[in-house]
């Protein structure tokens, strides 16, 4: 890249910062795919050259992922928003409820809309602390005759996230949101009964959800759903039901080759943890200047949240921090204060930026 060009320090919480590898294959291969004269925008997503791309990805997700055989990956569109509904709707029987833990807005937003299509229990919720911790396991009460149970691993908006999964009780399926720190560390895929994430944090662009689902769910998929809201449908067509977001998935199977040549996802997580870690270490030592949102146990290694004594002082730091090239630092009105979004594609050097920068703002206005 020339140096003319200068990437700015992005922490921002999605759309979000992309590997400079993939961005750079992706600008060389922009105007000429792989020799056919067109972008991956421009060729039919029924080409053979399509076809390799959408198999190329599945299949780097299956071994950067450990994906087991007896599951399918599908790429789908409508954001995680839409697997909200997608969820309760195929896997959700007749007459049946459904568990939902309750850590922050989008396990909130899931909740909401599977009320809407159905019986709902709450399993646990940590909505009277405003969200800033994690349930502990003896907190959590699920129905064992659930249709299943839902949680979401890291919450965007409030940073915290969890370590392990929830344990739920024997043959109910474990449904997980991992759009905020998919890819981000090794998961065991076969504790789960479908797992999904918007690619836009971690993955690649916005457009595209990735859903891993196990293949015996699939035979609870009711019959004359649309079939753009039917898991069965998008399985039998490949994903390919209609048009499906071409450049998306491309950037996805981008991220996922980039990710495997770093060395995986257990090197992934040790370089997330390295990061983590000089930013809460830096919350840590300030003495109260800066106050973490999320209690030290529940701590998220991907959104980063906390405040300063005033909101005045907290919109000058991101008033500084765009000046200093440091982007992206304005917290959810929600929980207000700021928010550093620390995602795979994000370097160590931009880290060190904001801590740098944070230690100095702590200089001059502490």
């Amino acid at each position: 890249m020339s140096d003319a060009i200068k990437r700015a320090h992005n922490f921002n919480a999605g759309p979000s910062v992309l590997p400079l590898p993939v961005l750079e294959q992706a600008q060389r291969e922009l105007i000429d795919f792989r020799g056919t004269g067109m972008s991956v925008m421009e060729i039919s997503h029924r080409s053979k050259q399509f076809e390799a791309v959408i198999a190329e990805a599945e299949a780097d997700l299956r071994q950067l992922m450990g994906i087991p055989t007896n599951y399918k990956v599908l790429f789908l569109q409508g954001g995680a928003t839409l697997q909200f509904a997608m969820i309760p709707m195929n896997l959700r029987p007749a007459g049946a409820s459904a568990d939902y833990v309750v850590t922050g807005s989008w396990s909130k937003s899931a909740l909401k809309e599977a009320k809407k299509l159905g019986a709902t229990r709450v399993a646990a919720t940590t909505e009277s602390t405003n969200f800033n911790r994690l349930p502990a396991q003896a907190e959590m009460d699920f129905d064992p005759q659930a249709a299943y149970a839902y949680f979401t691993s890291n919450e965007t908006i409030h940073g915290v996230e969890f370590k392990t999964e929830p344990v739920v009780p024997a043959g109910v399926p474990l449904i997980l949101d991992t759009s905020s720190d998919f890819i981000s560390r090794p998961i065991d895929v076969s504790k789960y009964g479908l797992i999904y994430a918007g690619a836009q944090k971690n993955a690649g662009p916005a457009g595209v959800v990735v859903t891993i689902i196990r293949e015996d769910l699939l035979e609870r998929v009711p019959a004359n759903l649309p079939v753009m809201l039917d898991y069965k449908v998008q399985v039998e067509g490949g994903s390919m039901h209609n048009t499906p977001p071409c450049f998306a998935i491309y950037m996805v199977g981008l991220v996922a080759k980039w990710a495997l040549n770093l060395g995986g996802l257990t090197e992934i997580e040790r370089r997330n943890q390295t990061k983590a870690g000089l930013v809460y270490k830096t919350i840590d030592e300030s003495g109260g200047f800066y106050r973490g949102h999320a209690l030290p146990d529940s701590r998220s290694a991907m959104n980063l949240t906390f405040r300063l004594p005033t909101e005045e002082l907290e919109n000058t730091f991101a008033s500084e921090a765009t000046k200093m090239s440091l982007i992206g630092l304005k917290g959810h009105r929600s929980v207000g204060g700021l928010r550093a979004s620390l995602y795979n594609a994000l370097p160590l050097e931009s880290v060190e930026a904001l801590v740098s920068f944070m230690k100095e703002f702590q200089q001059k206005n502490g």
